[in-house]
């Protein structure tokens, strides 16, 4: 994935603001830590933040859709990227978060709006996903989305 430096600049921007939030999360804990990760996975989902995804999701990514579909890394930021499904709005609640050593679980429910192909939907799904701390930060894993 070729990496402009409009990407770049707004990549740094996105680590810069992570960071200075970092400190207050890792005062009130590793959860608040997972969910300040999750936070900044839903601004940069919003944005379509090609840099800001490729940091905040492990190679490994399996990300799984309410609609069965799963993806890999390249597959889920491509899809956003391109804007071939776009977000114009996500509001997450009913969030949770646990942590187990380097692993943590975050659920929530996911309310917004998709466009896919040029077509809008509302979306009212429940999440789970799957964070991994590497090198001090957190990282996706795994996600996997589910009809309520």
């Amino acid at each position: 994935m070729p990496v402009s430096r409009r990407s770049l600049l707004a990549a740094l921007a996105a680590a810069h603001l992570l960071s200075a939030a970092m400190p207050s999360a890792r005062a009130a804990g590793p959860e608040a830590e997972v969910e300040a990760a999750v936070d900044a996975l839903t601004r940069a989902i919003l944005a379509a933040d090609g840099a800001a995804l490729d940091a905040l999701v492990l190679d490994g990514l399996s990300y799984g859709h309410s609609s069965g579909a799963v993806q890999d890394k390249a597959a889920f930021i491509d899809a956003l990227v391109s804007r071939r499904s776009s977000f114009p709005s996500i509001t997450l609640t009913s969030r949770t978060a646990s942590v187990v050593g380097d692993d943590a679980i975050a659920r929530h429910v996911f309310d917004g709006e998709t466009v896919s192909n040029g077509k809008s939907v509302p979306v009212h799904i429940g999440v789970l996903q799957v964070w991994h701390r590497e090198g001090g930060r957190w990282r996706l894993l795994a996600r996997q989305a589910y009809k309520l």
